[in-house]
């Protein structure tokens, strides 16, 4: 008789879950410990290398920051409008930064001596809704580094009452999929940071604010945060596996080179650098001080202001670059809408093309909308708002209704009530239309033989039923007289612009070749590389 064979050690994974249904049987409620994957030391007792060997170091990141300032505020135009101020002062200070970790990096492996340099760490001040977030969010994804946001309420100075600040960087390494060199240039954006100050009539010890401000200075300047959380048993238990398979069981993540970008609306700040101006104006020769708006003001602010809001000096220092982003009007939320390109439009337009509604939106119905938005006062926030209570019934009627076409108009916007009902009498002529049933089995038909999907908008099955009955023509017929070269034309978009539905409107019905020598053109025009911009030589000093 065989001896039975030794079962292997339990995986942390293992033994983690037996922990949390141990407590949970024993103390009721549900338990679960975090995790953190590192790349460095993802080990499990049952592998098959030798247990003494030194665990297996990871390659350091050749991390090449090579951007200019106007390149980053080129493409942050792209998706937040106005705040140019803001997006100057934002690429400026990135660029500053991983200059500095670049040059810094370069000299050591070249043996020379570090030389200190003041981190760039900036604070941004603005209403919410205007784009802080965005325009953060936006850099991280430009310059491809790990980018954590957080709200700064959900942190305490020691974890007890809500989050441990030092979990902002362990969320960066799990960003960076376990990467710990790369996570040591990455973004961490703190919004809501004005919640922090601290005012002297909270009475007690307030681990809320100040005490937050102090757990973060260290953060922001430079020191090092352990990988593995002392208070997460999880990863306590990691650790002991891996100093089970030769590592040192103290990995930790170096601050120097993470930007921290803090934002807050900063509310009632304003009142503040009024009250110190007026001071300032008083005197014997004072003239009468010109009223200054809100946003006027903010740019004046100061870092006596910041400190009387209730941060502590030493937490506003940390933060040298300081930007105050402008209130949004009616006129920046439609060219939010028109122009950007994580427009909202985009999203409800792919929103209805999933029942199949192909919807449009007029300048007329955009421009009404953010005149009502404006009125929200949250900034581009408010356009949401305003839109749901617009399209809140259309979204939930038209998919049933089978109406392929919806225009939104300003009509519409004023009058959502009218503007449906008319759809439902709309859609009941759709359904009843035989001829206007051909043109849809005609768009499937070619949808089927080619691989391409055409959509008619309703103008063009009007001008299509129309000219059938004029020339005496069944509607397949003419479909595929109007569109027999559509399949080699399209092919040819689709190769160059990758689009994959087309619309078709009554300027193709009418003159279906230059509709379609059009498409082919531009296909091609925005294929093309964008010229480079050639600059010219300064002339040399004598």
């Amino acid at each position: 008789m065989s001896d039975p064979k030794p079962e292997s050690p339990a995986t942390p994974d293992e033994i983690t879950k037996k922990l949390e249904e141990f407590i949970k049987n024993s103390l009721g409620g549900q338990v679960l410990f975090t995790k953190i994957e590192n790349s460095r030391s993802r080990h499990t007792l049952d592998e098959s290398d030798d247990s003494s060997s030194p665990a297996e170091e990871q390659p350091e990141v050749d991390f090449d920051f090579r951007y200019k300032p106007a390149e980053i505020k080129a493409y942050l135009d792209r998706f937040v409008i106005r705040q140019d101020d803001a997006k100057k002062v934002l690429a400026t200070a990135v660029c500053d930064h991983y200059n500095h970790a670049r040059m810094l990096r370069e000299m050591r492996k070249s043996g020379q001596t570090d030389v200190e340099f003041t981190k760039q760490n900036v604070l941004i001040v603005g209403p919410t809704g205007v784009g802080k977030t965005y325009l953060v969010k936006h850099i991280a994804d430009l310059i491809g580094v790990p980018f954590v946001k957080a709200d700064a309420t959900k942190f305490s100075e020691t974890g007890y009452v809500g989050g441990d600040v030092d979990d902002l960087v362990r969320d960066l390494v799990a960003k960076a999929g376990g990467n710990v060199e790369m996570a040591e240039h990455g973004i961490i954006y703190l919004d809501e940071v004005d919640k922090l100050a601290s005012h002297s009539e909270r009475g007690g010890r307030d681990v809320s604010g100040r005490g937050v401000q102090t757990a973060l200075l260290k953060l922001m300047e430079e020191t090092e945060v352990p990988l593995y959380a002392p208070n997460d048993m999880r990863a306590q238990m990691q650790m002991m596996f891996d100093m089970r398979k030769g590592g040192s069981g103290r990995e930790v993540v170096n601050t120097r080179n993470i930007l921290f970008i803090v934002s807050g609306a900063f509310s009632g700040l304003e009142k503040i650098i009024a009250k110190r101006q007026t001071r300032t104006d008083i005197g014997f020769n004072s003239s009468p001080a010109e009223e200054l708006s809100g946003e006027m003001l903010m740019r004046d602010s100061r870092t006596r202001d910041f400190i009387d809001y209730g941060f502590e000096a030493e937490f506003v220092g940390r933060l040298p670059v300081r930007v105050v982003c402008d209130p949004l009007i009616a006129d920046d939320l439609f060219q939010i809408m028109k122009c950007s390109e994580g427009s909202l439009i985009r999203q409800f337009e792919r929103e209805f093309a999933a029942y199949g509604v192909r919807a449009s939106f007029e300048d007329g119905a955009l421009r009404a909308v953010a005149e009502s938005a404006a009125e929200e006062k949250t900034g581009a926030r408010g356009l949401v708002t305003v839109w749901e209570k617009v399209l809140r019934e259309f979204k939930f009627e038209l998919p049933s209704i089978a109406l392929p076409e919806l225009i939104v108009s300003e009509a519409l916007v004023k009058n959502p009530t009218a503007a449906l009902e008319a759809c439902r009498l709309l859609a009941e002529e759709w359904a009843s239309d035989v001829r206007a049933t051909e043109v849809r089995d005609f768009a499937e038909a070619f949808r089927r033989e080619h691989g391409i999907e055409i959509q008619f908008e309703l103008a063009a099955v009007q001008a299509i039923t129309d000219r059938a009955s004029r020339e005496g023509s069944s509607i397949e017929a003419l479909c595929l007289k109007l569109f027999k070269d559509y399949p080699f034309g399209l092919q040819l978009v689709i190769r160059n612009s990758r689009r994959t539905i087309f619309t078709l409107n009554e300027a193709a019905v009418a003159q279906p070749d230059l509709f379609l020598s059009e498409l082919v053109s531009q296909s091609y025009r925005d294929a093309l590389p964008p010229k480079e911009e050639t600059s010219l030589p300064l002339p040399h000093a004598h």
